[in-house]
């Protein structure tokens, strides 16, 4: 038990770290963009919201290949296409229970799910966050688009 504490404390902190400094490139890329001392436009805007949505999709993709990987490696299940569908399954919480570890592993698959979790969550926060600063959906948007029909 302690060894698959140890291994998960580390796959939590690994995956914490790659999702810190993958958002924080995201912000570096969004603030140095080009076009930001330009007007911004609604396809602008949007486009930045698709770059980020992307951004959080490869950050996860990432994190569950890395669980994935230690699941070969240790020769926890048999394949890398085992090990990647129990891994996404686990990482998103879907949990269907067709693949499961030996109970000597078995820790590292709940914990990986509570941060799973918590990732998503700091995801959503994270997109939120930059949308609101986009003010995609604030008046001055809209007013642009009622200015186009006058």
């Amino acid at each position: 038990m302690i060894g698959s504490l140890l291994v998960a404390t580390a796959m939590v902190t690994l995956t914490v770290i790659i999702h810190h400094a993958g958002l924080a490139g995201i912000l570096h890329l969004l603030r140095n963009r080009p076009e930001r001392t330009t007007r911004t436009t609604w396809f602008r805007q949007g486009t930045a919201i698709l770059f980020i949505v992307f951004g959080l999709i490869a950050l996860h993709t990432v994190q569950i290949w890395f669980y994935a990987a230690f699941y070969v490696f240790a020769g926890v299940l048999p394949d890398l296409e085992t090990a990647l569908y129990f891994s996404t399954v686990s990482f998103t919480t879907v949990g269907y229970g067709d693949v499961v570890l030996s109970p000597d592993w078995r820790l590292v698959g709940a914990i990986e799910s509570a941060n799973g979790l918590l990732l998503f969550g700091w995801s959503t926060a994270f997109l939120a966050a930059t949308t609101a600063q986009l003010r995609t959906l604030e008046s001055t948007w809209l007013q642009g688009a009622g200015e186009a029909r006058t």
